[in-house]
């Protein structure tokens, strides 16, 4: 005979209470902590980690025991619904690898791209999203570059947006609202003073400049060109692929590169793996991917990405699904130690998107501090995959599979900080 079940009271209880990750090891590189906690979340924020949390009643508890507690990984380099995928469901897949965040670098996004992508966060997206615009597409309004400039800061009066932006009132007042600019020479090629412009945009207006990272001679031409202003070289192993120029001796030159004081740069985890990791994407001979092991063991490069998510047609170069397995690879090869590991995909992306957009927002973010955003990510270190996903305090994906109840998760990221709700989702719905 089945036991009857209290539904009103399961459904009562159902997202109430905090949420309580119990017994894990919690690897917090920004707080230096590598040791056994409770980790405890109330609403879409951490509010404690300690030895033993008290359970009160309505306390939702996951038994963490034997698995990693991480902070979300930021993935500052993943094409999220920006190569015209049509029914593969990208965003989704990156949650269940265990992004919380993800910066998408299009080539193509155009000054719309806050707007649509700001409304599929306002209508449920399962991680956070920002974006950066491509560079031909900044320079294809008639908007000259201090006026660029202005409006990048959220400084230009609407009537010059509605003279030389957009005749669209909703990309006008979300225009501005991207991380960065991305220059991609595998797109487009951009004529010497227009890079030179594009860099004084992004250094007035606190954005970063992205540069496509795959011929050495286009690459060290445009750090010539950005004259000791900031840039940082997207997927900077692609180098050592071979596609363009001898791959072995063009990673020793992005590692003189990198060693410049305003030169930051990323490497594609799928590359970095001894077993290369997703093939779908390039992979770089083996002397080179051992000349890039040594950057990231010196510190040259802080930061990791994966460009491709796992069920994209486009893939670009790497996959979500190799991020938490490099990492740990990066320390069972010695190669970092795990809390230095796992801060390339969460303390040191937060760190480098607070300094280059001058917005103190980031510093909840890539942590486990108390008051930072609950994006976390639980690990099973024996199969190298996210057992348990957490973005915002609402739980994303479950052992590999993104959880449908988790609904709006998501917030839109940018230079100005985060857009709990963008204002766009609903304007189709409703007549004011």
């Amino acid at each position: 005979m089945y036991r009857k079940l209290n539904y009103g009271a399961l459904r009562e209880y159902e997202g109430k209470g905090r949420l309580v990750l119990k017994g894990g090891l919690v690897v917090d590189p920004e707080n230096h902590l590598e040791a056994v906690k409770d980790v405890v979340i109330a609403d879409d924020s951490i509010t404690m980690v300690t030895d033993k949390a008290e359970i009160l009643a309505e306390d939702r508890v996951i038994d963490c025991a034997g698995l990693e507690v991480w902070p979300g990984l930021i993935d500052m380099h993943l094409h999220v619904s920006d190569l015209y995928e049509i029914s593969t469901g990208t965003v989704f897949g990156a949650a269940e690898d265990g992004v919380t965040t993800a910066l998408t670098p299009g080539a193509g996004n155009t000054f719309m791209t806050p707007a649509l992508l700001g409304a599929e966060t306002d209508r449920g997206v399962p991680l956070n999203i920002g974006a950066y615009i491509g560079a031909a597409n900044v320079l294809g309004t008639k908007l000259n570059q201090e006026e660029l400039i202005r409006l990048f800061r959220g400084e230009l009066p609407d009537s010059i947006k509605e003279e030389k932006l957009s005749r669209n009132w909703i990309v006008n007042r979300t225009a501005a609202y991207a991380v960065g600019i991305k220059e991609h020479m595998g797109h487009f090629l951009l004529p010497d003073d227009k890079l030179d412009g594009l860099f004084e945009v992004t250094e007035q207006a606190g954005l970063l400049f992205m540069s496509h990272t795959q011929d050495i001679e286009h690459t060290e031409k445009v750090v010539s060109i950005a004259k000791g202003r900031r840039i940082h070289l997207g997927h900077a192993n692609a180098v050592g692929c071979g596609t363009h120029g001898e791959p072995v001796q063009s990673m020793k030159r992005i590692r003189g590169l990198l060693k410049q004081e305003t030169v930051s740069g990323e490497f594609v985890t799928t590359m970095l793996r001894k077993g290369r990791g997703s093939r779908e994407g390039l992979q770089m001979v083996e002397a080179a991917r051992q000349i890039a092991l040594q950057a990231v063991a010196d510190g040259e490069v802080r930061i990791l990405v994966s460009d491709g998510q796992n069920h994209s047609v486009m893939k670009g170069f790497g996959d979500t699904r190799d991020n938490i397995a490099c990492i740990l690879e990066l320390t069972e090869n010695h190669v970092l130690d795990r809390r230095h590991a796992v801060a390339m995909m969460t303390a040191n992306p937060a760190k480098l998107l607070r300094e280059r957009t001058k917005c103190r927002e980031w510093e909840k973010y890539g942590n486990l501090s108390r008051g930072s955003y609950a994006n976390i990510v639980v690990v099973d270190t024996d199969d190298k995959m996210a057992t348990y996903v957490i973005t915002n305090g609402k739980l994303t994906a479950f052992e590999h599979r993104y959880l449908r109840m988790s609904g709006k998760a998501g917030y839109w990221v940018s230079r100005f900080g985060t857009c709990r709700e963008m204002g766009i989702g609903g304007l189709a719905l409703y007549t004011k």
